[in-house]
């Protein structure tokens, strides 16, 4: 999977969707060091171990760089970044009975954001599933010759 390149000067407001889902019972927002056994055990049972992993390590920075989608006081959702190199965005994912609802627009946007705040002018999306996703929401550009990328050499689990 190639990676690919978002400017972070011109990222779509997501406020007026933030609302929307808060209206809905979804809360958007960042983790909080205490809840990195949850987000842990979340990762494990919906996701993958190399996932739990990078997650893990939003956990090492203060705030935290990941943030979560919430419904009933459940992770729905997540998005992370600086997790699995300086500069990258990613794992996310959102529960797939969730899909469809604008959660993971939220989530890349607001990460997006918190990263253009630590002084970032561009970011790195590493090994990209949807790509058109990606293109459509925040007009990343696919990186010729990045596969794999960093993912090259990877210890067996």
């Amino acid at each position: 999977m190639a990676d690919m390149l978002v400017s972070l000067l011109k990222l779509p407001e997501v406020e007026d969707d933030v609302e929307r889902l808060r209206a809905e019972g979804i809360i958007i927002r960042r983790a909080r060091a205490l809840e990195r056994s949850v987000v842990r055990r979340y990762m494990l049972d919906r996701w993958s171990e190399t996932w739990a992993d990078e997650a893990d390590t939003a956990f090492s920075f203060q705030p935290p760089s990941i943030f979560l989608a919430t419904h009933e006081k459940k992770i729905i959702g997540f998005g992370c970044y600086e997790c699995t190199c300086r500069n990258f965005f990613g794992p996310t994912g959102v529960n797939e009975e969730y899909r469809g609802r604008g959660i993971g627009r939220v989530l890349l946007v607001q990460c997006l954001m918190a990263m253009r705040e630590m002084g970032y002018a561009y970011a790195i999306i590493g090994g990209v599933g949807p790509v058109e996703f990606y293109s459509r929401t925040v007009g990343a550009v696919l990186i010729p010759d990045s596969t794999p990328g960093i993912y090259t050499d990877m210890l067996e689990r």
